[in-house]
């Protein structure tokens, strides 16, 4: 692949200042000062991903360092994103992807707790609203390095 929006219906996209290093296909989060990649593991997240300059004649492989105008792709569900997959993943399609906390996407784990049923001790989770993002449509595994995968938004 050499685009990150595999598929884009509205085609929602804006420019914003990098406030660090970013490669096109992150996670990103929005913040006062700009936008850089999206840093709490399986926290809430808005999904919104980092696409190649192709404006400037960048790839998918040209980081954008700080204080570049980032490409920024805003899908709505049911567009495809070729997304940034952490390491010592192993994804098969249908499984739900939440950010990793350094941009890329991890397989999402239901959280589960215990509860005394004594009555003696309650365990209280606190559960994101919106950690998944994204399904995949793909399988892949990633071993010591980022890997890319096709994911459906929903």
């Amino acid at each position: 692949m050499n685009t990150i929006k595999l598929k884009s219906y509205l085609n929602i996209q804006e420019e914003a200042v990098a406030t660090g290093a970013i490669t096109p296909g992150n996670l990103l989060a929005i913040g006062a000062s700009g936008v850089a990649n999206h840093a709490v593991a399986s926290g809430n997240a808005q999904p919104i991903f980092a696409f190649e300059d192709e404006l400037q004649g960048k790839t998918i492989s040209d980081d954008y360092a700080i204080g570049d105008l980032v490409q920024i792709l805003y899908p709505t569900p049911g567009d495809e994103v070729y997304a940034n997959l952490a390491t010592s993943q192993t994804i098969v399609a249908g499984d739900f992807l939440e950010s990793a906390g350094n941009g890329a996407l991890q397989k999402h784990v239901d959280y589960t707790t215990t509860v005394d049923e004594g009555g003696t001790a309650t365990v209280v989770v606190t559960v994101p609203a919106r950690p998944i993002v994204a399904v995949a449509t793909e399988a892949v595994t990633t071993t010591s390095s980022l890997g890319r995968i096709k994911a459906k938004i929903i």
